[in-house]
């Protein structure tokens, strides 16, 4: 079976500066260590769209390399 990802997108924060502190020191890190199964994680920030502003802010991609890697990994 091919590559799967879970997608999680984040809305823009009131506190942009606590949300980076919180998100790079605590939610990175303890994603890092507790999603098993995983073979990638890539995180990015949205800058912008060709529409303006767009409605999200960060957007991460967690990679398995199988549909039931990520449902063992979400069933833990």
């Amino acid at each position: 079976m091919a590559d799967v990802k879970l997608v999680v997108i984040y809305p823009h924060s009131k506190d942009v500066d606590v949300f980076e502190k919180v998100y790079q020191q605590e939610h990175v890190p303890l994603a890092v260590a507790k999603l098993s199964g995983k073979t990638k994680i890539v995180a990015t920030r949205v800058l912008g769209s060709p529409q303006g502003t767009s409605p999200f802010y960060r957007i991460a991609e967690i990679h398995f390399p199988s549909m039931q890697a990520l449902e063992a990994c979400a069933a833990s």
